[in-house]
Parts: structure tokens; sequence; C-alpha cells
């Protein structure tokens, strides 16, 4: 049986109830690289047990956290942008599923919640390892290669996605699996994966953050 891919669209992943921990955002320290992204306190924790899984002389580098509403807004209406260049005409409520694929609607975007990491494996240099695509990567730029379980890719590539996954899954993070780098915890798409009752995270805002 193929499994079905559920996006961040689904209503099932909208009804799932949010019960905030409270737990403020923190910055990753500088092992997981220069970024030094903002996620929740329990995330942060649950990346480090993730890196310590790894085998020695491999990374984790986490290039976006947290992500301000503005922000997310203004992702979701280019890559919208480009969706009804690429396919005039399209109905609304494709666009939407389309949409949500690569990009989370706000209400339960877990970068919005400080639930979610971008994140890739780096060797002791610093340097990216094969995972296929870059970060970000659309599924049309990829070809569909940025979904985690796309086929066609090298044996290095799969090897490390399978080991991302490996100490990720471990650590309790899930995947959104139209994109390879994107992990999450506590967020609604989380609970829906994991049974979980309700969110622990919902959307959070710096001081002084527009809306």
């Amino acid at each position: 049986m193929v499994a079905v891919t559920i996006l961040l669209s689904d209503p099932q992943v909208g009804a799932v109830p949010v019960v905030d921990s409270g737990e403020p955002l923190v910055a990753l320290d500088a092992s997981f690289g220069p970024r030094r992204a903002l996620v929740r306190t329990s995330l942060a924790a649950r990346l480090a047990i993730a890196r310590d899984l790894l085998p020695e002389g491999i990374g984790l580098r986490v290039v976006e956290g947290h992500r301000p509403v503005a922000v997310q807004r203004a992702i979701i209406a280019r890559y919208a942008d480009q969706l009804q260049a690429a396919y005039p005409g399209l109905p609304a409520a494709d666009l939407e599923r389309l949409t949500s694929r690569f990009v989370a609607p706000v209400e339960v975007a877990p970068h919005v919640a400080g639930a979610a990491v971008d994140l890739t494996l780096v060797d002791n240099a610093g340097g990216e390892l094969d995972l296929g695509t870059p970060i970000d990567a659309t599924p049309e730029e990829s070809g569909g290669a940025c979904y985690f379980a796309a086929p066609g890719l090298s044996p290095a590539a799969r090897a490390h996605r399978d080991l991302l996954a490996r100490v990720l899954s471990a650590a309790g993070l899930v995947n959104y699996p139209t994109e390879w780098w994107h992990w999450s915890y506590g967020d609604s798409y989380w609970a829906v994966t994991t049974g979980a009752p309700a969110a622990i995270y919902g959307p959070v805002e710096l001081p002084g953050s527009q809306q």
C-alpha cells in the first residue's frame, strides 16, 4: 500500500488543539552552526541528543529555526505566485494544497511556533554532506528530489538522509516528508504524526516583531 502524505493544509492538522507549554525561545549554540537559530527549549535539548548520536566527524548544521509570522506570510505569497505563473488558472483550493507541500499555512506553521528547524549534515571542516538537493529546493526546482523518500538519489545521499532520520527520530522529531531538511517537535504536525492529543507549541513572536 502506498503511504499517503499528509500536508500541512490538511484539516486534521488544523483541528489539533494547541496547549502551549510557554517554553521560551533559546538560541542554539555554535555547535549547530553560525546561524544560532532560535527554537523552543525542549527542541534545543532534543537536537543536542540527536547531534550526540551522530558518528564521530559528522555534525548538524541548523540554517533556520523560529520564523516571524510576517516572514512566513511573505514566503507563502512568493511561492504561491510562482505556482500561479507555472499553472495559470489553477483553482484556489489546488493552489493552497500545492503551496502547502512546501510552505506551511501560518496557523499551523511549525517555524512560526519555534518548533521546527531546517538542517543538514556537515563534516569536521564544516562542509555540507550530499543529501541530494540543496536545502529549500522546491519540488519544481528539484524534480521532486526534495521529498525525503524520493527515488533516484545517489547511494551517498540516501545514506545521509537515512542517518539524519535515524538520529532525529530517536530524539523525538518528525519530518515533513516533502522536505528532507525540515524536522519538528511539539507542533500540530508533530501531534498528528505521533498521535499526541495536542500540540505543545503554538505561534510565538519576539518582542517588537511585526505580525
